[in-house]
């Protein structure tokens, strides 16, 4: 593989931008973010400079890319340090301190190249290297509908941990869209729909 995978830098927040954007356009990105396309474009330049500072540098965040030869950025995933007396940003509370893998996402040219491998394998060996505060797990959230995440996240080691939680805005008689990592939805009556939560204990 001849794709570099390495930590987000502060000053290459247009690359963070432009692949946030590719994201949502996905055709999944209905159900693999949370937030839409609409949103993200209408930030400021000072929303992505501090969003990419913090992925570059922050001691509770880090977002890892990976870099084609010609410098293209061909994926990214961020990875959340979350303790128990946190705020909860997403799904259940951490009842240990916890690594939340969210912002998943792959170019579909490189998808089955092993890209998506190697940007977890980065961001759970930084989530394992951290000593203070030291990280008992990794968790993640997937749509219920989004089979094929689904299965790379089991096939990379994580397993169902038998928790889910509603989209962001289901009341529990809408179906809302929405990775953690589309916040709205279609607003239209129906069943409610879910996420899954995903778990990597630490060996």
């Amino acid at each position: 593989m001849d794709y570099v995978i390495r930590a987000v830098r502060a000053e290459e927040w247009p690359l963070a931008r432009e692949l946030r954007l590719a994201a949502l356009q996905d055709p999944v990105a209905p159900v693999a973010f949370l937030e839409t396309y609409e949103s993200a474009v209408a930030q400021p330049d000072d929303f992505w400079q501090e969003r990419t500072a913090t992925g570059a540098t922050g001691t509770r965040v880090r977002q890892f890319i990976a870099e084609a030869p010609d410098g293209t950025w061909v994926g990214s995933v961020t990875l959340l340090v979350e303790l128990p007396a946190d705020e909860v940003r997403f799904g259940a509370p951490a009842e240990v301190n916890q690594g939340h893998l969210v912002g998943v996402f792959v170019r579909p040219e490189v998808r089955g190249t092993g890209v998506t491998d190697a940007l977890f394998r980065a961001a759970v060996e930084w989530a394992w290297s951290l000593s203070e505060p030291r990280l008992e797990r990794v968790r993640l959230y997937v749509h219920e509908s989004n089979l094929r995440a689904a299965a790379f996240y089991r096939r990379f080691g994580f397993v169902p941990s038998g928790q889910t939680v509603r989209l962001p805005g289901d009341t529990g008689d809408t179906g809302e869209t929405g990775d953690v990592g589309n916040v709205g939805g279609t607003g239209d009556a129906g069943a409610p729909e879910w996420e899954l939560e995903y778990v990597l204990g630490r060996e």
